[in-house]
């Protein structure tokens, strides 16, 4: 397929917000493409068209990132257009205004759609608001911290993270190092290197007993239950192990989790548990929307599921066969696409993998045994110490949640700050 993948990542990401304000990361990669200072954002847009290539930007954790998908036969133009968006944006006055309105006014939806209410106020439960990664999962920041914001941050963010000693690239395609090199050597021939700050992500302790936080909305038809805590980052020895677990637990439509709550119970559309991805320790996150009516019950039952899979119940046999199954037979479809390709390239950059993971990851698969599982669950999934969030109608499910005794009952407001 005559077509190139371009992807840029930079080791900065929302965790730079800490040296800055709130949204600022998310805010300036958006920013990037709204022009240079030789082309306008309808030159950058018309230009992609007829180079018959896409581009894009954005954010995450720990990195930024710019992409670019181009043709083989327009490559030199489509690098030229790539490096001037990533060396010289010129972050316009009136487009700086209009992002930020939106910015703003995104976070007021996050606010009032409970599923991201509790994934906004997850973070800075679990690490502390004084943490690189204490910040809103979603990156925007607050209605606060985004309308100080001007487009003189925005220049400094770039100016400090977006450096050639900060970036690597991972180029999937049509292409040879040997044909590559040069057209990048030229497009990116004055790029200088700096100094660049070093995120401080260090390690936070666990809660020493479960905590619940109730979080209220009026009228709200279902409550979103999250239990989360902190675990391994990406990069351990058992990771492959944990994955595995984890899609027994709750990873899959045929989980645990999910075939209790919404085959077995009929109160949840879907529910499950993932572990959010971070180069350091990761959320481990049990989640469930459920009917009102049965929020304390689900609740119930979610930590049975978590208690059992550590206790009483660990992964069996037949569960261990089918999750070798399920996670080896998908990987010829992942690996289909530039884009899903360069996707999974970058997950060794991120996270300091050995260059060689997915080559040895299928034969790590099938080495499981029942018994890395199980250690993994023990390892991963800590009952007595989890962050209860409840997002739903408090006058209705209030009453049910303290009689479960789950732990110390506190309630949040829209901003995730404890009420008094």
């Amino acid at each position: 397929v005559p077509i190139v993948q371009f992807t840029m990542l930079f080791d900065a990401g929302y965790a730079t917000d800490v040296f800055s304000t709130l949204g600022t990361a998310n805010l300036a990669m958006n920013m990037l493409d709204e022009g240079t200072k030789t082309r306008t954002a309808l030159q950058i847009s018309n230009e992609l068209q007829l180079l018959g290539a896409t581009l894009s930007t954005g954010s995450n954790l720990d990195i930024s990132t710019v992409s670019m998908s181009a043709l083989k036969s327009n490559l030199d133009k489509s690098l030229d257009l790539y490096a001037d968006v990533i060396l010289n944006p010129s972050f316009p006055k009136a487009d700086f205004e209009r992002l930020q309105k939106q910015t703003i006014a995104g976070i007021k939806r996050e606010k009032a759609q409970p599923i991201q209410m509790g994934v906004r106020v997850l973070a800075p439960l679990l690490y502390g608001s004084g943490h690189p990664y204490g910040v809103p999962l979603t990156g925007s920041g607050t209605e606060e911290s985004v309308a100080k914001l001007t487009r003189g941050d925005m220049v400094k963010f770039h100016q400090t993270w977006i450096r050639p000693n900060n970036a690597t690239l991972i180029v999937i395609g049509d292409a040879t190092m040997d044909g590559i090199v040069p057209r990048l050597e030229r497009a990116f021939k004055n790029w200088k290197r700096a100094d660049v700050p070093k995120k401080n992500i260090a390690d936070v302790s666990l809660p020493t007993k479960p905590v619940v936080y109730l979080m209220d909305k009026p009228g709200a038809l279902q409550s979103i239950i999250f239990a989360a805590e902190l675990t391994l980052p990406r990069n351990n020895p058992d990771e492959i192990a944990i994955e595995a677990m984890n899609t027994v637990l709750g990873g899959a439509f045929t989980s645990r989790i999910n075939m209790n709550l919404r085959e077995a119970k009929h109160w949840s559309y879907g529910a499950g548990s993932f572990i959010y991805s971070t180069a350091a320790q990761r959320p481990f996150i049990a989640y469930g929307p459920v009917q009102t009516d049965k929020t304390k019950e689900s609740m119930v039952e979610m930590e049975k599921e978590l208690t059992g899979i550590i206790g009483d119940h660990p992964v069996t046999d037949v569960e261990l066969k089918k999750v070798k199954s399920n996670l080896t037979l998908e990987l010829p479809g992942v690996w289909e696409t530039n884009s899903r390709v360069a996707g999974y390239l970058a997950n060794i950059v991120r996270y300091h993998l050995p260059d060689n993971y997915y080559q040895t990851y299928p034969g790590k698969i099938e080495e499981l045994s029942l018994n890395q599982l199980n250690e993994a669950a023990k390892e991963v999934v800590k009952p007595n110490r989890l962050v209860w969030v409840v997002v739903g109608d408090r006058q209705k499910i209030e009453e049910g949640i303290r009689e479960l005794h789950f732990g110390e009952l506190k309630f949040l407001d829209s901003n995730g700050n404890v009420e008094k």
